[in-house]
């Protein structure tokens, strides 16, 4: 049985009359069990059953009631029967929002139709009926700027998008249901939007699902920050005689990075630099802008895509100001590169949305290099040789050579400087070293230090040194001489005990060449006899009385001193190494005087004497090279 929602005629309301049986004898007893409230009840003599106050469906929809007959015994007419009144639904429920107040994210270049939000209403309505068809509407826009619809709702959804066209500046609710049928179905409306724009509406709303979209394909770069909409819930489908209510759409527009950066000049030079400009130079700094207005998406970064290969130049990006510093990280060289063409890219550190990046994004910087005359180049920054100190007049020792780094140069000069023996001499144009004195290893101590100077003929002329380090060989050219003062020397006679006379020798040449001296008697029988010689150490000798007795007087003792050459030598004792005759230095005399005295019982007589050494240079003789590992003496010898 069906009973309608909210009835407004008279009371009681006659339902349907109930089959009982009328052949009862007496009063029967008629029990209705699902009837706490009271609302129903039977006439027990029609047998109708009627409903005695207004119904209300959203309270309940159904009521089972189940009618039972006794008779005057208290016994069972008939088995219990259930009735089922349905409360048919009237449309007597407004929709109602779910929130005072929706709140939404609006991202920029969120594209038309795209829903960033959704409005939800519920009616207490019978939603299988139009009672419960809500519709959703957009009201008004705050701000209404810059377009007046801006946005646009799924009547049916509720989501709420950017509009296509924004030109509903007011939607009221408006019924398209059939008012006989079903009454609730919402279908929503935007009534407004604040701030509000020449345009209409930015926001759209879905009728049936008031899903809030965009109305244009997206927000413009001047949009408002905030955006209020007014939208309207309207039941029966939004049909005439609806119930309706509204409710406030708070839109929050959030910036993308939907804006490249660009530079704010595209062409940076030509910027002049000399070749030696200093590593660390600033060359120049660039500068890029974003449009979008949130910080983050104005943080740009600065990269070099092409011309810097080889690392010439190194950039250094400011992301918070958007600027850019190029920098000198390697030395210039105009001989190998003269003009440098960089380009350079910007980009967000945040993902670009929606664009690509254009030709604006890349700048060019034009560097160009100026020579500067360098010094030349040399080969070796320290030159060595070694040569005998015997070398011949002329011989080249060496050849330097230097580079000029410049291009189209005239020829380079050599010379020599610190040459303090004037021993050497340079040629100006080929490098070549050649010697033009004879050397004396003896007074450079072994290493002879030049410099050469190599110069160019730029302005201002530019040159290069390096030292010739001449290590002089030694050869056996001094002859052995006596060091020292033996003039009043003496020894006595007879011969006492551990007398002698030390006898001191020198040699200049080097060790190879000089020690150890040998000491030697002339090869005289009675200078054998009354003399002796011994060696002490390489250098110094004893020199004493061969006999016990010899007469006081002065005795002159022939001395020869000996230097050694030191040499490989052959199985047989030849000298493997080729030893030309040097000429001696001249003949040192040297007077000893000797002292021999006699001394007796009675007292001391002492003589005077003087021991003559000559000293005779030596002549050399040749050897020949062979090959052994064993040493011989080779000597120099004076008399």
């Amino acid at each position: 049985i069906e009973v309608p929602e909210n009835y407004g005629g008279s009371f009681p309301l006659y339902l349907k009359k109930l089959q009982i049986n009328n052949t009862l004898n007496g009063e029967a007893d008629i029990q209705l069990a699902g009837n706490e409230e009271g609302l129903f009840g039977i006439d027990p003599e029609s047998g109708i059953l009627y409903v005695s106050r207004p119904l209300d469906r959203e309270k309940q929809a159904f009521y089972t009631l189940q009618v039972t007959v006794k008779d005057e015994d208290k016994q069972l007419v008939f088995n219990p029967v259930t009735i089922t009144i349905a409360v048919k639904d009237e449309n007597d429920n407004m929709p109602v929002l779910t929130e005072d107040t929706f709140s939404g994210i609006l991202s920029k270049g969120t594209k038309q139709g795209t829903s960033f939000m959704r409005v939800s209403a519920i009616d207490l309505d019978d939603p299988s009926t139009p009672n419960a068809d809500l519709r959703y509407k957009i009201l008004t826009q705050t701000p209404s700027q810059p377009l007046e619809n801006m946005f646009q709702v799924d009547s049916r959804t509720g989501a709420i998008s950017l509009s296509a066209e924004g030109k509903i500046t007011l939607v009221k609710a408006e019924d398209a249901d059939d008012p006989k049928t079903n009454n609730a179905k919402i279908a929503y409306e935007i009534l407004s939007q604040e701030p509000q724009v020449s345009e209409g509406f930015l926001f759209h709303i879905g009728k049936d699902s008031g899903v809030i979209t965009l109305q244009d394909s997206e927000l413009k770069i001047n949009a408002a920050k905030y955006y209020h909409l007014l939208v309207l819930a309207a039941d029966l489908a939004g049909t005439e005689g609806g119930l309706s209510s509204t409710c406030t759409v708070f839109i929050k527009v959030v910036d993308v990075n939907d804006s490249p950066p660009v530079f704010s000049q595209t062409k940076y030079g030509p910027f002049s630099f000399p070749e030696d400009t200093e590593v660390g130079t600033l060359i120049t700094t660039i500068t890029a802008t974003d449009a979008d207005e949130e910080m983050k998406f104005k943080f740009v970064n600065f990269s070099v895509e092409s011309g810097n290969e080889d690392e010439t130049f190194k950039i250094l990006s400011n992301p918070q100001n958007g600027t850019a510093s190029i920098w000198l990280e390697k030395e210039f060289d105009y001989e190998t590169v003269q003009e440098y063409v960089l380009i350079v890219s910007v980009r967000n550190d945040e993902e670009l949305v929606g664009k690509e990046q254009d030709a604006s994004s890349t700048a060019t910087v034009h560097v160009l290099v100026k020579d500067v005359n360098e010094a030349p180049v040399l080969t070796q920054k320290r030159y060595e040789v070694s040569i005998p100190e015997s070398v011949a007049l002329g011989m080249v020792l060496l050849t330097v050579k230097a580079t000029d780094p410049d291009i189209h140069t005239p020829p380079l000069s050599y010379s020599l400087r610190n040459d303090s023996m004037n021993w050497l001499s340079i040629d100006e144009h080929s490098g070549e070293v050649r010697v033009m004195q004879a050397l004396d290893r003896e007074m450079m101590q072994d290493v002879y230090t030049v410099q050469v100077i190599a110069q160019d003929k730029g302005s201002p002329s530019m040159m290069v040194t390096a030292d010739i380090a001449i290590r002089i060989l030694d050869v056996n050219d001094n002859s052995p001489f006596l060091v020292g003062d033996y003039s009043k020397s003496h020894l006595c006679t007879p011969q006492r005990e551990k007398q002698s006379i030390i006898i001191s020798a020198f040699d200049p040449d080097g060790e190879e060449n000089s020690v150890p001296l040998i000491f030697a008697l002339a090869n005289s029988p009675m200078l054998q006899r009354n003399w002796r010689i011994n060696l002490i150490n390489d250098t110094h000798a004893y020199l004493t009385m061969g006999i016990s007795w010899l007469e006081p007087k002065v005795h002159l003792v022939t001395i020869i001193l000996k230097d050694m050459t030191i040499c490989l030598c052959t199985m047989e004792g030849k000298c493997m190494q080729e030893v030309g005759r040097m000429e001696g230095k001249p003949t040192v005399i040297s007077a000893v005087s000797v002292i021999v005295g006699t001394l007796g019982t009675i007292g001391i007589f002492v003589l005077i004497i003087f021991v003559h050494l000559t000293l005779l240079g030596a002549n050399k003789k040749k050897k020949r090279k062979a090959c052994d590992n064993l040493y011989s003496p080779y000597h120099d010898t004076a008399k």
